[in-house]
Parts: C-alpha cells; sequence; structure tokens
C-alpha cells in the first residue's frame, strides 16, 4: 500500500488561507466522504483509499493509503473544498510519500511539530482525528497501524525525554500579554467566547490571577454554564453579546465558527461606550472569530494564535539562553 501525507501548517501557510481548511470535527465524516468519492471516481479509480484528517488551529493535514499513490487528486480536491486554485495550495503545501509521511505523523504526534514545542494537546487531537475516520468508515489497517505506532513513539519521546517540562502554553501567553497592559489583572473583567478546550485552559490561567469578573459566552447556554460553574463566572448567549462587549477589559475567543462573530462595528461600539478604555482581545480561532480590521482600532490590542506563539518562541528562547 503506497501511504501520503498532505497538509499546510503554520510554518506554510498564513492565517487566513489556513481558515479556509479547518473543519470542525462534525464536518470530518462528510468531507472524508467527498475524498473518498473524489478518489474513486478520478482518474486512478482508487476504490480502496483509506483516508483521514487533522485539522487543528495549526494544521489541515490529510492522510492517505490506497494501492497506488494519489497525491496530485487529493490536493487538487482540497484546494476546490478551500476555494483556492491548485497553484496556491501546492505552493503553501507540503506533501509527503510513504517513510517521509510515517515519520511526519510521529513527530506531530509527538510535539516536535507544534508552534509550541513539545505540546501535549495535538496527541489528543489527532486521537480524535482518528476516532472520525473510524466513525466515517475510512480507516483501513494500513492508516490504523500507521496512527497507533505515531500514538507510542509520542509516549515514548514523553517519558524518555524532558520536552513537555518548559513548554509555555498559548495560555500562559495570553495572561502574560494582558499583564503588560493592565497593572493588576485582578481588577479586571474577562469574556470568553466559546467553551472548547483552548477557552478552559485560557480560563484556568486567568482565573488564577482572580480577576474581577469572568463570563462565559457560548452558542448552547448548557456547555457554557458547566466551564462558569467551575470558574465562579456567569454565562451568556453568543446573540447577547453585542450589548455586552463594552463592559469587558479582555476578551478571548475561541470557537469553531467559519464566520468572524466579533465585527469591527460591535467593538467601535463598545469602545465608545468604555469612552475608549483600552480592550485586550485574543483570537485563538481559525478560521479568525474577530474580524482583523479590528486590530487597526486605536485602544484594541488585538492577538491571534500565531502572535501569541511567536511570544511563546521568543519566551523560550530567553530561558535557554538564560539556561
Amino acid at each position: 500500500m503506497a501511504v501520503w501525507a498532505l497538509g499546510i501548517n503554520h510554518t506554510t501557510a498564513p492565517l487566513d488561507l489556513r481558515g479556509r481548511f479547518a473543519f470542525a470535527l462534525d464536518q470530518i465524516a462528510p468531507t472524508l466522504h467527498g475524498l473518498r468519492e473524489s478518489l474513486a471516481n478520478g482518474a486512478g479509480r482508487h476504490r480502496q483509499v483509506e483516508t483521514a484528517i487533522l485539522s487543528t488551529c495549526n494544521r489541515t493535514e490529510i492522510y492517505c493509503a490506497a494501492p497506488t499513490p494519489a497525491i496530485d487528486h487529493a490536493l487538487d480536491w482540497l484546494a476546490h473544498s478551500g476555494g483556492v486554485s491548485p497553484q496556491v495550495l501546492r505552493s503553501h503545501s507540503y506533501r509527503l510519500e510513504n517513510g517521509l509521511a510515517a515519520r511526519h505523523a510521529f513527530r506531530v504526534a509527538s510535539g516536535l511539530d507544534s508552534m509550541v514545542l513539545g505540546e501535549a494537546q495535538i496527541l489528543g487531537q489527532m486521537k480524535s482525528a482518528v476516532r472520525a475516520a473510524k466513525g466515517a468508515g475510512a480507516l483501513g489497517s494500513t492508516l490504523n497501524q500507521l496512527f497507533q505506532r505515531s500514538f507510542a513513539v509520542a509516549k515514548e519521546v514523553r517519558s524518555s525525554t524532558d520536552i513537555g517540562a518548559h513548554s509555555i502554553s498559548m495560555a500562559a501567553a495570553a495572561v502574560r500579554l494582558a499583564g503588560q497592559l493592565f497593572e493588576d489583572l485582578s481588577a479586571i473583567r474577562v469574556l470568553f467566547v466559546g467553551a472548547g478546550e483552548m477557552v478552559e485552559l485560557c480560563a484556568t490561567h486567568f482565573a488564577a490571577k482572580n480577576p474581577r469578573r469572568i463570563a462565559i459566552a457560548n452558542r448552547t447556554l448548557e456547555r457554557g454554564e458547566k466551564l462558569a460553574t467551575r470558574f465562579g463566572g456567569e454565562v451568556m448567549r453568543l446573540a447577547d453579546l453585542p450589548a455586552h462587549l463594552h463592559e469587558f477589559d479582555a476578551v478571548i475567543s475561541c470557537t469553531a465558527s467559519q464566520l468572524p462573530i466579533i465585527g469591527l462595528g460591535a467593538v467601535e461600539r463598545a469602545l465608545k461606550k468604555r469612552r475608549h478604555r483600552p480592550i485586550f482581545m485574543v483570537d485563538l480561532a481559525v478560521p479568525r472569530d474577530i474580524e482583523p480590521e479590528v486590530r487597526e482600532l486605536g485602544d484594541v490590542y488585538l492577538y491571534t494564535v500565531d502572535d501569541l506563539a511567536g511570544v511563546v518562541q521568543t519566551a523560550q528562547a530567553s530561558r535557554q539562553a538564560a539556561g
């Protein structure tokens, strides 16, 4: 069986291009079905193809196994699904076959290919991708063996090295940046938009600073309430966010929305009500949750997932130099 991997990540593609190829977990099954159908009906008639898709803030990767490779067909299909030309995608992607594809999967699972070196979150995301592929009937024995071996390698790397010991998380970086803007984090009011793993991680770090107020805005109140209860906060519907935005000094957002949920107009109105007291904003979503034009406003300090990665990498370099 030929095995190949096709992908884009934080080192090869800008944030907005990555956003075009971000798949929420509930989109994985129909996307895999579309890919397999395309490969089966293409020129090569790849009817026995195995597929899996890994989609995170920092990467989208397709893994395939078939009797013969069809990497160009897979790239054309992915480009079409993201609404870009194959030439554009080709210039920002990596295409790996057989041993190189396996080596890449091992590096990804181990956190060696992550934006934050050694971060552990990617392993759980890979396991979710495998479960989704299995549930969609797209995972055969070849890819299953590849991923199981990747998980074993990741475990070995973590147990035999201290790669994760000094990893500075994106959440910690967000708190550090907020501390540079606000003199006393216990006096600020923080709004978290979304209720997923990344928001939970950020809320944990901010809650340790005992902010004056914590609120969770989420599409479904039930999930937001669970998180809010854990941190002694309050919950609001996502639809009510624009009316309350001015009440918060810091806004951290990470949802699976395909379109921005915090627009320029809403932030402008919030600033007016705040009499232009600054707002600290972190957009960890891919695609973006906050319109990029918000960054141009004079009293807004907006950081993206890529900005935070830069902060983390600088901090790690400083630690290494000091050590």
